[in-house]
């Protein structure tokens, strides 16, 4: 008897720590499930001008899905002071000659083209073949042509694409958005917007082959954006002309200021100016029942005084847009969505600012 139940205790014991072994095993690993995040994907900046400097790099601290883990550059000496500024080592960082070895870099799972849009077709197509997912900074290019080769490039090389309209991810825009998905106010019918700074020195902003235009692709295409937002439609088409020049000699290449109407299916229309010889920052939509107004800084980084038939409207800003969009393409990336902003967007945007131009051109309204 004491035998056996010397026996019957040391399997009791046994089978007790086996137990508790199992146990402590188990909710040792739903413990690590939990506690280890999904590993941030790596991007690369290629072209590092201001824009890169001044927002897409402080995003990338503030990201929870990538960081930055490469640069390309045309510059030298700009790589060298990212390089020491980042810690990044010498494997990820490219010039524009040897880009294309970025393909063997494992390091590197995202390009992110922050050129000016002249020269962002060529770039996306070579990350796209490289392997790497793609954003492009707005305006996507300079023509429909362009456009469209970005996006075949990318689905034949199966990565996503997505363009850089940060303001998606902003909550005053992303409410602007919802109020026109539930009728807040009714169908917004009329818009209004207006876009525009003093330009001071040259940069390839006034250049045309660079740029594909004035301030109508760098700001007006803000004005569209919000147009399209307010009415959840594309235009279906335009009418515009091109202000008077105030400053001749040094806009020789592109339009100063232009004014331009955009009809949409439903009947509603937004009537824009943008200008590089003049500051505003506003869009207004309204409808039958009410309506939403940016009366400052409507597009910024940071977006300002915003108001409604109900009242004023507040929501805490966001750290980083750009950061947002980033995280969001991360996700597109692991679960295989479309971004919100693709390519077809931006394609829809070019698209728009041709008849616009056209339209200016000709006189005439231009369908889209």
């Amino acid at each position: 008897m004491k035998i056996q139940r010397r026996h019957f205790i040391r399997q009791l014991s046994l089978g007790s720590a086996a137990v508790a072994a199992g146990f402590y095993s188990r909710a040792g690993a739903q413990t690590n499930s939990i506690a280890a995040p999904p590993k941030k994907l790596g991007v690369a900046l290629l072209g590092l001008g201001h824009y890169a400097a001044g927002q897409l790099a402080p995003a990338l601290r503030l990201t929870n899905n990538c960081e930055l883990r490469g640069v390309v550059s045309g510059h030298p000496g700009k790589i060298a002071r990212w390089k020491s500024d980042f810690s990044l080592p010498d494997k990820n960082c490219y010039g524009y000659e040897d880009f294309d070895h970025i393909a063997d870099n494992p390091d590197i799972d995202i390009v992110y083209v922050v050129t000016p849009p002249g020269v962002h077709a060529g770039f996306a197509i070579r990350a796209a073949k490289a392997g790497k997912h793609v954003i492009s900074e707005k305006p996507m290019a300079t023509s429909v042509a362009d456009c469209e080769a970005m996006i075949a490039a990318c689905k034949n090389a199966k990565v996503k694409l997505s363009i850089g309209y940060r303001l998606h991810f902003d909550p005053y825009l992303k409410e602007l958005m919802r109020l026109q998905r539930e009728k807040d106010f009714g169908e917004f019918m009329t818009m209004t917007g207006d876009r525009g700074f003093v330009f001071g020195q040259h940069t390839w902003r006034v250049e045309k082959k660079l740029a594909g235009g004035g301030p109508l692709p760098d700001l007006g295409i803000y004005l569209i954006q919000a147009a399209c937002m307010a009415t959840g439609a594309t235009p279906v088409a335009v009418t515009a002309h091109e202000g008077p020049k105030l400053r001749p000699d040094f806009f020789t290449d592109v339009e100063e200021t232009i004014r331009f109407k955009l009809e949409f299916p439903n009947g509603a229309v937004c009537d824009a100016v943008t200008s590089y010889n003049h500051d505003n920052d506003t869009f207004h939509a309204e409808g039958a029942k009410g309506f939403y107004e940016f009366s400052a800084h409507a597009f910024s980084y940071k977006v300002g005084t915003v108001a409604s038939s109900r009242g004023p409207v507040y929501f805490p800003a966001p750290a980083s847009q750009q950061a947002l969009h980033m995280d969001d393409f991360v996700e597109c990336i692991r679960t295989g969505r479309e971004s919100e902003v693709n390519g077809e967007m931006g394609l829809r945007d070019i698209k728009i600012i041709t008849a616009i131009y056209e339209a200016a051109r000709t006189g005439k309204r231009v369908t889209v």
